[in-house]
């Protein structure tokens, strides 16, 4: 075993073939494009290995509490390479829009939408296809080849990531019990902290009446969306709204997490939360990187897949997020301090049993 030979180096350094230089014409910077994006896709090789592991962690009917902590630094892996991704553009900045147009119009119609590894990517941390955005009024996997096409389909019939973890959550065994129902115990002190933010916007000297308007009715909101977490009839019509998208029961699990997440029993069940919220956030920095990119590289033009460009790429960056709910859950933390006590009963469960 050698170096050159683990690492097939004579086979990938063979693999960036410039198109330019094929006709004669040679554009310095297109092998910058070729490498980066042959990159990107290496980093989304990764990225499914890792979420192989995380989704055979959560892909039974429990979860092995010894496998949980590597799910957890699996995610966390996912987000430092989703940084990178974003870091990557960086460097492709590096070429000017004059130098891209060297090379550009031999690239039709290829396009990055034409990624099968990217499309399964989003697939599997959970966004669906009736979530997205249309792209040329057409489905977002009508410009791919066709065994990419049916491999996205495939994908699109099995359990995502977000599936599983819903599942997971509805198992939390702390939310409901016979001795404490955390539903009803946080009731009052989230109502308590909605009624002191009421009164601090209504005596708050600085906003304007139509201003105070506007905050009050975002806080009445807030206390409807937190109303569906209590009762199944107002859950199912904000679930209709799209308000919410987890099971009940799973935002409440969430919300318990979040909350109680000094607990041992509860801190790796949030970290892995924070880190499928990194995860979400991380890859719609990316794609709002991307947006700024293309503007900035095509401006108005239409790209090479044939995509409106900019327009329609700024859009995903706030469209195609997998875990909204997650985020949206914030609104209903309040300060430790505030926090519902938890009978002795629960708190010894939530702890280690050498604490004594």
């Amino acid at each position: 075993m050698d170096y050159a030979g683990y690492l097939k180096l004579r086979e990938l350094l063979s693999l960036q073939t410039m198109e330019s230089a094929k006709r004669g014409k040679p554009a310095h910077d297109e092998m910058l494009f070729i490498v980066i994006h042959q990159a990107y896709e290496l980093w989304f090789k990764q990225i499914h290995h890792e979420l192989d592991l995380i989704q055979d962690t959560f892909g039974g009917d429990r979860v092995n509490d010894a496998k949980l902590g590597r799910a957890v630094h699996a995610a966390e892996r996912i987000v430092k390479i989703e940084q990178l991704l974003v870091d990557q553009i960086d460097i492709l900045e590096t070429m000017t829009p004059m130098d891209f147009l060297e090379f550009r119009d031999l690239l039709f119609p290829a396009s990055g939408f034409q990624s099968e590894q990217f499309r399964l990517l989003e697939i599997r941390l959970g966004l669906t296809r009736d979530a997205r955005l249309p792209f040329n009024e057409a489905s977002y996997d009508a410009s791919l080849l066709p065994e990419a096409r049916k491999n996205v389909l495939a994908a699109e019939g099995r359990p995502s990531l977000r599936t599983q973890v819903n599942a997971w959550l509805e198992r939390t065994p702390f939310v409901h019990r016979d001795d404490f129902d955390f539903t009803e115990a946080f009731r009052g002190s989230l109502n308590d902290m909605l009624v002191r933010e009421r009164a601090h916007i209504e005596r708050h000297a600085l906003l304007s009446q139509s201003e105070k308007d506007v905050q009050i009715a975002s806080l009445e909101r807030s206390h409807k969306m937190f109303d569906g977490l209590l009762d199944d009839q107002a859950y199912a019509k904000l679930r209709a709204e799209g308000a919410w998208t987890f099971s009940r029961r799973a935002l409440q699990a969430a919300l318990f997490l979040f909350l109680y997440r000094d607990e041992p029993a509860a801190h790796a069940g949030f970290s892995m939360l924070k880190a499928l919220m990194d995860i979400d956030e991380t890859l719609a920095i990316w794609r709002l990187r991307h947006a700024l990119m293309v503007a900035r590289m095509l401006g108005r033009k239409v790209g090479t897949g044939g995509s409106s460009g900019y327009d329609y790429l700024r859009a995903t960056a706030d469209k195609h997020r997998a875990y909204n709910d997650l985020f949206a859950i914030a609104t209903f933390l309040i300060p430790r301090s505030a926090l519902p006590p938890l009978p002795e009963s629960v708190r010894r469960d939530m702890r280690f049993g050498y604490e004594g």
